[in-house]
């Protein structure tokens, strides 16, 4: 008879504990959610400038390393088409390495695609250096800029990518 009377004082006090331990621990755990959304939101809010910047940095290094903006800005300091390919290609990699910092602040897909397009435009670069026909670098020049109507810059493809990439954002 005392058992039951034990129990019976026992039990709702086990269940009153019960439901109050699971009240605080979703209380605890809706609060910890909240600071980390919280703290989430704010470190996102000072990396949006910093991720904007990189991808700002990264169109400009497509538009510099761009052919035809490239032969404008550099111009061959001899006649040799070798050499002057080696340069185009020098001031590339200088560009490249220059930004190369940025990827932490891009996507792999987009840091892929900006660096395949800087490959693409060296190994245009090289084939047409390889053509024997060409003489001098004006020759050169010539041809890199006809091949680049022919197919679609791999600098704008990219570009686009870049773009398409940061509409996500807004």
């Amino acid at each position: 008879d005392k058992w039951f009377e034990l129990a019976m004082y026992t039990l709702p006090a086990v269940v009153t504990g019960g439901v109050a331990y699971i009240m605080i621990q979703k209380f605890v755990n809706l609060d910890t959610n909240r600071r980390k959304f919280q703290l989430l939101r704010e470190n996102q809010k000072q990396a949006l400038p910093i991720r904007l910047q990189a991808y700002e940095r990264m169109a400009l290094f497509l538009e510099r390393i761009n052919p035809v903006k490239l032969m404008i800005r550099v111009a061959p300091l001899s006649s040799d088409k070798t050499d002057y390919m080696n340069l185009l290609i020098q001031n590339i990699e200088q560009e490249f390495e220059h930004n190369i910092t940025q990827q932490i602040y891009l996507s792999d897909a987009c840091w892929m695609m900006i660096s395949n397009a800087k490959n693409a435009i060296i190994q245009n670069l090289r084939n047409v250096a390889a053509d024997t026909e060409l003489t001098d670098a004006d020759q050169y020049r010539m041809k890199v800029l006809s091949s680049l109507f022919e197919s679609e810059s791999a600098t704008q493809l990219a570009l686009e990518f870049l773009k398409s990439e940061l509409s996500d954002f807004f």
